[in-house]
């Protein structure tokens, strides 16, 4: 057997012992056909079921499945003591056989109490073993024995009973129930009503990619056109020759103030002067007298 996919098998037959409580050795309980389908492939089917199983094996067969091989006449005598090797397991159909899927079916149970691993070829059989919870089914495929996944079935038990470990237990969850039920009243009485937000509808405005774009104006014909390029270069900076006019602009009246003031000291120098000559000639004339 392949490395993966002993250890998926390893897996699954792990998954049964948590869930469903098997045990080793497990019991497996090998249908009639299944022994004559491995005769005629001549397996050692001892050593091919612990392979499979990862784990030491018992093996069993029902006394209805012993009958119908006894039924076989001397070509099934190899089978029938392959049969023989196996544990007996006494189903209560001694007196009147039942056929061998009848019988198995009777033996496992709607339950699996036994914790049985169900060995055989029959189709119909394997169809009602998946309705039982927790049941491993191994076959026969060419030559190659073969452990089948869990049903459907045997997962939904198992997703139930882990959510059943994870929830509170049911004790709790009845004593709790009064203290909750308070609880949520007084929350409820110590809310303030609140009154419904009415929102109100805002105006919309114009689809954007409905709106035709505007076009700029066209640029008289006297004037040429400035380019972004232009007004770049020309942002920020004067015209040489207005630099120019302010400047001897600015000359020119610093020039006029300082002659106004020239002006005006000259008057007061002449005036006082003019004082001065008045007052000599009067002392003069003071002194003639």
């Amino acid at each position: 057997m392949r490395q993966k996919r002993a250890k998926a098998y390893r897996k699954l037959m792990a998954q049964y012992e948590r869930a469903f409580g098997f045990r080793h050795p497990y019991q497996v309980l090998v249908n009639a056909d299944f022994c004559e389908t491995a005769i005629q492939l001549k397996m050692d089917l001892m050593k091919e079921l612990e392979t499979v199983l990862q784990s030491q094996v018992k093996p069993m067969i029902t006394q209805c499945c012993i009958a119908a091989l006894y039924k076989l006449g001397p070509p099934g005598q190899s089978i029938v003591d392959l049969a023989k090797t196996f544990e007996r397991r006494r189903c209560g159909h001694l007196e009147t056989p039942l056929e061998p899927d009848e019988c198995m079916t009777a033996v496992v149970g709607p339950s699996n109490k036994h914790r049985y691993v169900v060995a055989t070829q029959s189709e119909s059989l394997r169809r009602k073993m998946r309705e039982v919870e927790g049941l491993p089914l191994i076959a026969l495929n060419r030559a190659v024995m073969v452990l089948e996944m869990m049903s459907e079935k045997s997962k939904g038990k198992i997703r139930a009973m882990e959510e059943e470990q994870l929830a509170a237990p049911k004790e709790e969850v009845a004593a709790l129930k009064p203290a909750l039920k308070a609880a949520e009243k007084a929350t409820e009485a110590d809310k303030p009503p609140v009154a419904p937000v009415v929102r109100k509808k805002k105006p919309k405005g114009p689809n954007p990619l409905s709106i035709r774009k505007k076009k700029p104006k066209p640029a008289p014909p006297g004037k040429p056109r400035a380019t972004q390029e232009d007004a770049k270069v020309n942002l920020g900076k004067r015209p040489r020759d207005e630099d120019l006019e302010q400047d001897v602009g600015g000359r020119d009246e610093a020039e006029d103030a300082a002659e106004k003031k020239k002006r005006k000291r000259r008057k007061k120098n002449q005036s006082a002067e003019g004082n001065a000559g008045g007052t000599v000639a009067g002392d003069e004339d003071e002194g003639l007298d």
